[in-house]
């Protein structure tokens, strides 16, 4: 595939997480979400309604953190933070899983949690994300995640909150979406820094990147393109195959 701007842009969640970003800061970032026309902003939680009213009509999604950074809030916790951010006017929801109880094998109280999650969002019109932070578990434990996902009919499947002690791989990118039905997507986030590295994700099947980098990678990708340069994912996928990646 030949990526047009649009192509890369549109699969780009701004992410707006920083604990020491302040409200100007924040304000910020979703101007220039607007500006560069990316999917969507992912915001701290308290800051929901601000973007909704900076990106309505824009075309540009508000999304928010549940159980963010470590998946260990109570299951009542999170389904509340979850109503709180919808009714903020929040439509996508990235939730940490319950790390502790999936490397425990507890799989009844996990699936429990991110169905009753997925239910209320669906419910709502929004999309359901669910962060695995694979730094901390095996490719069984990421496997049973995916097909739990699948199972209850959540929206994507994400790599990382990018507060762990590591980020999106390639090998984990391609474990997630061999192991996840084709209506489950796939999202990267976590040490996506490069456009490189951008297109590598997008050509092992990523619907959706988590950056904080966005206005340098997209400018970079303008100009890329202006110089009539062509990005091919094929020529990605082939590199890969060989042992390439970031």
């Amino acid at each position: 595939m030949i990526l047009t701007y649009e192509a890369v842009a549109k699969r780009i969640d701004h992410s707006l997480l920083g604990p020491a970003l302040t409200d100007d800061e924040l304000d910020a970032g979703c101007l220039l979400a607007r500006e560069y026309q990316v999917a969507s902003v992912c915001i701290k939680p308290y800051r929901v309604p601000r973007a909704v009213e900076l990106l309505g009509g824009t075309g540009v999604a508000v999304g928010t953190t549940i159980g963010f950074p470590h998946g260990g809030h109570a299951s009542a916790v999170k389904l509340s933070e979850s109503c709180q951010a919808l009714d903020d006017g929040a439509t996508e929801l990235d939730m940490v899983v319950n790390i502790g109880q999936v490397i425990a094998g507890r799989w009844g109280p996990v699936e429990e949690e991110i169905g009753a999650i997925t239910r209320l969002a669906h419910k709502r019109g929004a999309l359901v994300k669910l962060i695995f932070e694979n730094c901390f578990l095996n490719d069984d434990q990421k496997a049973r995640l995916c097909v739990i996902c699948g199972e209850v009919g959540a929206d994507y499947v994400k790599t990382s909150t990018g507060y762990g002690t590591g980020g999106a791989t390639l090998e984990d990118l391609r474990l997630m979406r061999r192991m996840s039905p084709p209506h489950v997507k796939l999202k990267a986030a976590g040490g996506v820094r490069t456009l490189e590295a951008v297109v590598e994700v997008i050509a092992v099947g990523c619907d959706r990147i988590g950056l904080s980098k966005t206005k340098d990678l997209l400018d970079e990708l303008r100009q890329r393109l202006d110089r009539g340069e062509q990005l091919d994912t094929a020529f990605h996928v082939e590199r890969t195959k060989l042992g390439g990646g970031y």
